[in-house]
């Protein structure tokens, strides 16, 4: 089922905001100063281009000792911000918005909708698989959990 919808994404709109990605992801790896954004970039554009399937989770459920969690990470978001993050957010609002014009097209568009706010604020953010995202989740979690019960 997530092929299926991967392709009617592909097919209804969503290569456009994949270009726009591709397009970001290359503009940070050529300009040498931008190159902290390009894995967040590069991560983004994969989730663009098939987002069923995957979910995105902050590196700080994956590796919570990451530089991508700390004030340089968030540092770097509000650059991004103001540079590129909201011209693809409107990207994807309004594919999205495009999408859930036709009644086939809402998953998708929703999907869209999904990524609008990670577009504002992507680094540190990693593409991984349903699965692998509730493991990660779930293992925060119970490590909050402890914290808490032991304090």
């Amino acid at each position: 089922m997530a092929f299926i919808l991967n392709i009617l994404n592909f097919v209804l709109g969503g290569f456009a905001v994949t270009l726009g990605w591709l397009f970001a992801t290359v503009i940070s790896a050529v300009l040498i100063i931008t190159l902290p954004y390009t894995r967040s970039c590069w991560e983004i554009t994969k989730m663009s281009l098939v987002p069923f399937g995957n979910d995105i989770v902050h590196i700080k459920y994956l590796d919570p000792n990451n530089a991508g969690s700390d004030v340089l990470g968030k540092m770097l978001n509000v650059v991004w911000f103001i540079f590129c993050g909201w011209w693809l957010c409107l990207m994807h609002i309004f594919v999205g918005i495009g999408q859930c014009v036709t009644l086939v097209g809402i998953p998708t568009g929703l999907a869209h909708f999904k990524l609008a706010p990670i577009s504002l604020f992507p680094v540190g953010q990693r593409v991984v698989s349903k699965e692998m995202a509730a493991l990660a989740r779930q293992h925060a979690a119970e490590k909050e959990f402890e914290l808490r019960r032991n304090a």
